[in-house]
């Protein structure tokens, strides 16, 4: 036997920041803003991570990366744009801004059970046919009885038509738009997918993105903008041609590390998990996840999550602190608040 005597090289560094964030969007903005401080330090992208719990809670967060011209990679789950379920959801509002837009109708349309593509062809050939006008100067417009008149199609066609009719109004707000899409399109997902609760959950964080938005043309140009392929806009890179920031579940993030670690939503139902709190193994689980996250560190860590985030599956707003977290000396935790 042989006694080992541990130390650490590093004499002293900078305080792991506890950031709390007054919605979810600032917390993305928090970090896009950090990453950028960053890698104007000299960090390069590549030695910097944000890690969370569960796939879809990245998604609000892609979006301002991206707006952001921050090229990053994905382990652990699909981009936000790239699920397909994410995809029917935009298609249904797409059809609601641009009712000419075929591409969007062939996808929806083929979601319904008993159509297929000859009866779709038909519907899109009667949409581009009858149902836009010509307005006094020449321009096209869609007609008024555009989403009325429908009782032509066959009955499961006509559901459609009577949902999306019921919220095309320009007043009502994208959140109540998506809200109505979403019961419409959850027998859909139940049918279609095995996976249908975790992709509800990647929904839940679609409606979520939703509410801040004011108009579905913004929205949709928002989710229409593709992640960049090369380096920061205005940064030049020192090393590779190419740097990309890693966006990783912890699970994905084991046995690595990062010179700058963001850990989000360390929020009590998100992480831990709310299922976690019925048994003890899993919550000793999650314990475990939260400590591989933030030893994946070397020099910076941020541990963020956002307050009054309401929990449509458990019907709660999730307010507190992780319980990893809570009651973490000031010493050893420098808090930050963003409203």
């Amino acid at each position: 036997m042989y006694n080992k005597e541990l130390y650490s090289k590093k004499s002293d560094g900078n305080l792991p920041q506890l950031v709390i964030a007054e919605n979810e969007n600032l917390q993305s903005r928090f970090v896009v803003q950090k990453i950028l401080e960053l890698r104007e330090q000299g960090i390069p992208l590549e030695e910097m991570a944000v890690l969370f719990r569960s796939s879809f809670l990245s998604f609000d967060l892609e979006i301002e990366l991206t707006k952001a011209n921050i090229p990053f990679v994905k382990f652990g789950g699909f981009k936000f744009i790239e699920t397909s379920h994410v995809k029917d959801m935009i298609a249904y509002l797409r059809v609601l801004e641009n009712p000419r837009d075929v591409v969007a109708w062939n996808r929806i349309l083929l979601l319904i059970d008993g159509v297929g593509p000859r009866t779709a062809e038909k519907v899109i050939e009667d949409i581009l046919k009858k149902r836009v006008a010509t307005t006094g100067n020449g321009t096209e417009a869609v007609t008024t009885k555009f989403w009325m008149d429908y009782n032509a199609y066959p009955e499961n066609v006509q559901k459609v038509f009577s949902m999306l009719g019921a919220v095309a109004k320009p007043t009502v707000a994208p959140a109540e738009k998506t809200y109505h899409i979403l019961q419409y399109y959850e027998p859909i997902l139940r049918a279609r997918y095995d996976d249908h609760s975790k992709r509800k959950k990647d929904l839940e964080m679609f409606q979520n993105i939703t509410e801040r938005y004011n108009d579905v043309g913004t929205l949709l140009t928002d989710l229409a903008l593709e992640p960049p392929n090369e380096s920061v806009s205005d940064i030049e890179s020192p090393g590779k041609e190419e740097e990309f920031l890693t966006l990783s579940t912890i699970h994905s993030a084991k046995g690595l590390e990062w010179n700058a670690v963001f850990v989000l939503y360390a929020l009590e139902g998100r992480f831990p998990t709310s299922r976690a709190a019925s048994s003890d193994d899993e919550m000793e689980e999650e314990r475990r996840l939260m400590y591989v996250a933030c030893t994946r560190a070397k020099e910076h860590l941020f541990i963020t999550y956002p307050i009054n985030i309401y929990d449509r599956e458990s019907g709660i707003i999730l307010s507190k602190p992780s319980r990893f977290i809570a009651g973490i000396e000031g010493k050893l935790l420098e808090p930050w608040v963003i409203e």
